[in-house]
């Protein structure tokens, strides 16, 4: 059976994740990082189109493959689309061996106690049923912290895992991603918070409660190893968050365990002006250089 296949595959195999998921605000900073500015679209679905496009080059590609890749980040947008013929996350899995997940949050809330928590997911329980009929593992929703403050991260993190119980109990793996802004002012002291709520919230967990955590980089190196740990936590991988390629690859070979899902530290460099053979050459040495990283 392909899940266990997977799962086995996101526990255990060496590679990282690859963050296909901008959504309708960061796509058109997304285009315009690959060279395609807004004059190229009219309208939303035009632009989905565009970018539909950009990870259909990007997961097409010679460098995109199974043994460096464990999974992709969707966006469901991407998820309702094909690729060569077949829906993307029966693509990702069937032809590449990449395990598909999916963005399954509405965005964030406006700040408040120095963090912005999720909005309200009214459409949560179809979503997870429809990304089980199309052959999504696992998801992935953001909430972010900007300051340190005990109140608000504690906030983000029960609401993380209240949500993320829910979507364990549907089936699907989540990955829980309270980002920490890497411009907060007291950024180690707002990781400790946070890593004390994390802890606990796993603590509580059930053995058959199965989750993953996407955390930015800390600045104290090996500060989630004991999330790393622990059992009912499938995979720790870690986001970009705005770093470069390299501060992010630098930063990430320090953490024992943790592996990559970069989202613009992985299309850094790539842009649709490029001939395939340069743009596979691109792609190629920035999947070589995260997949280093992650392998400590």
């Amino acid at each position: 059976m392909s899940n266990e296949e997977q799962f086995e595959k996101i526990r255990t195999a060496p590679g990282f994740i690859a963050a296909l998921d901008q959504s309708g605000g960061s796509t058109p900073k997304a285009l315009g990082l690959y060279g395609i500015s807004p004059d190229a679209w009219s309208n939303d679905e035009e632009m989905f189109t565009i970018v539909h496009e950009m990870r259909t080059r990007i997961m097409t590609s010679p460098a995109f493959d199974g043994d460096r890749i464990l999974g992709a980040i969707l966006f469901e947008n991407t998820m309702d689309r094909e690729v060569e013929g077949q829906p993307t996350a029966a693509y990702l899995w069937n032809v590449k061996h990449v395990v598909p997940f999916l963005k399954v949050d509405k965005g964030l809330a406006v700040e408040a106690d120095g963090v912005q928590v999720m909005k309200p997911m009214p459409d949560l329980d179809a979503l997870l049923e429809k990304a089980k009929m199309a052959g999504i593992f696992g998801t992935k929703m953001r909430s972010v912290i900007k300051q340190s403050n005990e109140k608000g991260i504690r906030a983000v993190v029960d609401q993380q895992f209240d949500i993320g119980r829910h979507i364990a109990a549907a089936g699907l793996v989540p990955i829980i991603e309270p980002e920490v802004d890497i411009h907060c002012p007291d950024k180690a002291a707002a990781e400790d918070i946070l890593h004390d709520a994390i802890i606990e919230h796993l603590n509580s967990l059930e053995p058959d409660e199965i989750v993953m955590l996407k955390l930015t980089l800390p600045e104290k190196d090996n500060l989630y190893a004991d999330c790393v740990a622990q059992p009912t936590v499938a995979r720790v991988v870690a986001l970009s968050g705005g770093y470069s390629r390299k501060e992010a690859n630098d930063r990430l070979s320090r953490q024992n365990g943790m592996v990559a899902s970069f989202s613009r530290a992985l299309s850094e460099g790539l842009s649709a002006q490029q001939s395939d053979e340069a743009f596979n050459a691109t792609l190629d040495s920035s999947i070589a250089s995260i997949a280093a990283a992650s392998a400590t």
